[in-house]
């Protein structure tokens, strides 16, 4: 796998206006997240059932620093 190659497509959050944002991209069944400053840059990879776990912590407020 390497998620630099061009015919992975890379989408990020609506949310990101600076530009300054994670992008992610399902590539050979995993879920890869890079920096988008730095798209030849290093990235993480994750299975579904990790992505999953991770988008439920976010959703109830896990990561959330009040």
């Amino acid at each position: 796998m390497d998620p630099r190659h061009p015919q992975y497509v890379w989408r990020r959050s609506s949310r990101c206006g600076s530009g300054a944002c994670v992008e992610v991209a399902e590539i050979d069944g995993s879920i890869v997240v890079r920096d988008s400053k730095n798209p030849s840059g290093s990235w993480l990879a994750f299975d579904r059932s990790e992505w999953h776990a991770f988008l439920a912590g976010v959703r109830t407020g896990e990561f959330d620093f009040d």
